[in-house]
């Protein structure tokens, strides 16, 4: 239920913050301004007894976050590949977030793989390991199958993982109404459809047959892409809780020192994990958008091995070309295109100038172009841009949330891997090729043709179509129902003592 209580659920993450010593060493990793940090911890400090107490063994962002549930996990994950957020130090520490929180019994995961495969576990794998790897949603073991000996990866999902995410998103949306209550100016960011996005990647993880269909479609479009590999699903063993995968052999992405060990080249794989993410997104359309270290790994012959499909991305082929055309902007620092681009998608009100939002864009660029190539950030190009697009009414746009964090978190593993990648250079060919292929002439012929394909077949129909729509067009409407007013005046009267502490948590997770 999304009501008051919710309120209980953001003074206790401020206050486990707070107690577990997390609150200072966060606002002090991301350079928080001086009133944020003041403000948060005066408000945090009188609840610290509320707040959870974690594994006192745990440093103490890990420990804050690993106590605080499942979704607070996620976000933790995504700081992870930051380093230039949150600091080296900090970022190394959340790594372990990824893939080595602390696991689940596994009896507990026999008995949940025997439930979902209907026969004991003895009786389909002669080995089955102690668990390799512990996330937020699910654990994996590496098992041996009896009749063929062959190893495989078995995905469990946690027990209860899908009411302490209810718990958490419940709260994430009580925050996000107390935001739009309480500034009428963050309306324009859709809190409320920001979380909707996210609760709907999260039910996606927590199904793992939907998952192994993402897994099945991403490995029929990638089968081409050289250097790139993915383990294959077994159908038969899969389940709703339980996904059995072929077993990948590699060096984890987030260990260089295993990588130098093994002979590979850093900056190359750095170089191709951006190609990668860039072809997948553009030339596909279906991307995934989970990339950090923990699911990834460099195979004995050097191909990148992609795993954990829990979270894929979609984007239809208009925001693709308008994506690659802003990108595109950018690299050739085109800013009067990338401005036209904005406009002409729907993205800033028609009644701004185009020609000064050109310029602000300028501002943004200009000063990148002039920076060493370990010093330029696509988190810092989005924050950048984030700024003028705010003063130029630009709403959030959720079809494009996963693209620009999954772009962040990309940049992040390839800095981790070369802290010199020039991510311009290494995405302007996959961009070009891109906008060769699909912007021009020769696309808008191809469009022209699917367009006549799809009329040929509504030919038959499209007389009744036009009349329904000219129907419903001169239809009066119906008046719209008035609200209560007190339900807004209830929510405001609830949020005004802790509001400002619900607008500062949220906006930590936005």
């Amino acid at each position: 239920m999304r009501g008051p209580h919710n309120i209980l659920r953001l003074i206790r993450t401020g206050a486990t913050l707070e107690r577990t010593g997390a609150m200072g060493l966060i606002m002090d990793a991301m350079d928080a301004p001086p009133l944020v940090r003041g403000t948060m911890r005066f408000l945090a400090w009188p609840f610290q007894w509320l707040g959870y107490k974690g594994d006192t063994n745990m440093p103490p962002a890990l420990r804050a976050l690993t106590a605080l549930g499942p979704a607070y996990i996620k976000f933790g994950q995504v700081f992870s590949t930051r380093p230039d957020i949150v600091g080296d130090a900090l970022a190394q520490e959340l790594r372990v977030l990824q893939d080595k929180l602390p696991p689940f019994d596994a009896e507990v995961a026999k008995a949940s793989v025997a439930s979902s495969m209907g026969q004991p576990v003895d009786a389909v794998f002669s080995e089955f390991s102690d668990p390799i790897a512990a996330a937020s949603i699910a654990q994996v073991h590496k098992a041996r199958l009896r009749d063929t000996g062959q190893d495989v990866a078995v995905k469990v999902l946690r027990p209860g993982i899908e009411r302490a995410f209810r718990r958490d998103i419940d709260a994430f949306y009580f925050a996000a109404r107390m935001i739009e209550v309480l500034s009428p100016s963050a309306r324009r960011l859709k809190p409320r459809d920001v979380i909707a996005h996210f609760e709907g990647v999260v039910n996606g993880e927590l199904d793992l047959r939907l998952e192994a269909a993402s897994a099945s479609e991403f490995t029929a479009n990638t089968a081409e892409d050289e250097g790139f590999s993915l383990p294959a699903v077994n159908w038969d063993m899969s389940g709703r809780r339980v996904m059995v995968m072929e077993w990948a052999d590699g060096a984890p992405m987030g260990d260089n020192a295993a990588i130098d060990a093994a002979g590979h080249d850093r900056a190359e794989l750095g170089e191709r994990v951006l190609q990668l993410f860039l072809k997948h997104a553009l030339r596909d359309g279906f991307f995934h958008a989970d990339m950090h270290q923990g699911n990834l790994k460099v195979a004995p012959n050097g191909d990148i091995i992609a795993y954990d499909f829990g979270i894929m991305g979609h984007i239809d082929e208009y925001t693709r070309r308008v994506y690659a055309e802003i990108l595109y902007g950018f690299i050739k620092r085109d800013y009067q295109r990338v401005a036209e681009v904005h406009f002409e998608a729907g993205y800033v009100p028609p009644d701004r100038d185009v020609d000064e939002f050109a310029r602000a864009l300028r501002a943004v660029g200009e000063p990148i172009f002039g920076m060493d190539a370990s010093k330029i950030s696509m988190g810092g190009l989005l924050s950048y841009l984030f700024e003028v697009t705010e003063r130029f009414g630009m709403e959030t746009r959720t079809e494009l949330i996963l693209l620009q964090r999954t772009m962040v978190v990309v940049e992040g593993v390839a800095r981790s891997l070369n802290p010199q990648t020039n991510i311009w250079q290494v995405a302007k060919p996959v961009v070009e090729d891109y906008i060769r292929k699909n912007i021009g002439p020769g696309a808008a012929v191809r469009d022209l043709r699917r367009t006549l394909m799809v009329l040929s077949r509504y030919g038959p129909r499209l007389p009744k179509i036009v009349e329904s729509a000219l129907i419903r067009q001169s239809s009066p409407e119906p008046e719209p129902t008035r609200g209560l007013r007190w339900k807004s005046v209830l929510w405001l009267g609830m949020g005004i003592t802790l509001g400002a502490m619900a607008t500062l948590l949220a906006t930590m997770f936005f």
